[in-house]
C-alpha cells in the first residue's frame, strides 16, 4: 500500500509575496494600470507579437504581480481561461486586470478581444474573481474598456 501513495503526483500550492502589503503598488486606475504595462511590456514586444497578460490584485487592489498568459502572433494570441485561473489563485489574488498588446498600433478593440474579455470574465466569475479592467497596449498609449464602459 505505501507504495501505490508514494507513486502518485502530489500538488503543492505556494505564494511566496517578495514585498510586505504596505510597499506594493496600488492600482486606483487604467492609468495606474497602464504605467505597470509600461514596465512588462519592452517595445520591441508591443510591435512584435501580441502578448495577453494579467495583473493580479488583492483586496486593497495592491498589485501582486503579473502572468503571461498567452503570447501569439502578429494579429492573434488564443486566450485559456484556465491558465488564467490558475495563476490568479496561486497568487492568491481577488481581482485582475487583463491587457494585451496589438503590434499595429491599432487601439480599437477587435470583436475577438471583446468576446476573450466576455469569456474570461465569466469564467472567473465563477471564483469569485473580478475583472476589472482590460487595456489594449501599444507604443502610442492605451485603451481601457472599463474607461470605455464596455466592461
Amino acid at each position: 500500500m505505501m507504495e501505490v501513495i508514494n507513486s502518485l503526483g502530489e500538488v503543492e500550492i505556494i505564494y511566496k509575496s517578495k514585498k510586505p502589503a504596505i510597499n506594493r503598488r496600488n492600482i486606483s486606475s487604467s492609468s495606474d494600470s497602464y504605467n505597470i504595462a509600461k514596465d512588462i511590456y519592452s517595445d520591441n514586444i508591443l510591435e512584435s507579437y501580441e502578448s495577453f497578460r494579467v495583473l493580479m490584485l488583492n483586496n486593497a487592489n495592491h498589485f501582486l504581480g503579473w502572468f503571461e498568459a498567452s503570447r501569439g502572433g502578429i494579429n492573434a494570441t488564443i486566450v485559456d481561461v484556465r491558465r488564467i485561473a490558475q495563476a490568479i489563485l496561486l497568487s492568491n489574488a481577488t481581482s485582475c486586470i487583463l491587457m494585451h498588446n496589438h503590434p499595429t498600433g491599432n487601439l480599437k478593440p477587435s470583436e475577438a478581444d471583446k468576446i476573450t474579455t466576455t469569456k474570461v470574465i465569466k469564467g472567473l466569475k465563477l471564483l469569485d474573481i473580478q475583472v476589472l479592467d482590460h487595456l489594449i497596449i501599444t507604443l502610442s498609449g492605451y485603451f481601457s474598456f472599463a474607461d470605455d464602459g464596455i466592461l
